[in-house]
């Protein structure tokens, strides 16, 4: 199968295992997965890796893949070499994983506005 090389999300679930998944992505905003689909190849590649394994593992998805940040927000870590990206998310009823915000990182520490927007989005996901 000749893939184009810059490869769309949907092509995860081709190669996914589905059997094994018990739980769905979804975007909170279609910005959100395109912000995630301009990501150079190699950070790319590591999140659609990470994010097959939260679809296995869910909430038992831990380090080095994934942390807790408190209140019900997640991060997936995926890495490359041409950096390192973040995407908060958290879980809703239905075995749904909701991601509510992604970017690459450009500092060491975790840009305060990310961590705020993600967790007004997951309030807007929780409270419906």
């Amino acid at each position: 199968m000749n893939l184009p090389e810059k490869v769309p999300l949907t092509y995860v679930s081709i190669y996914a295992n589905p059997t094994a998944m018990s739980y769905s992505i979804a975007y909170f905003h279609s910005r959100v997965k395109v912000e995630i689909e301009s990501w150079p190849d190699g950070i790319l590649a590591d999140y659609a890796r990470i994010v097959e394994l939260l679809m296995e593992f869910g909430p038992n998805l831990r380090m080095p893949h994934s942390r807790a940040m408190g209140g019900g927000l997640f991060d997936l870590r995926p890495r490359g070499r041409e950096g390192i990206g973040r995407v908060f998310y958290c879980f809703v009823i239905g075995q749904r994983v909701v991601i509510l915000q992604a970017f690459v990182k450009k500092t060491p520490d975790t840009p305060e506005q990310e961590l705020k927007i993600a967790r007004k989005r997951m309030k807007e996901v929780q409270n419906g």
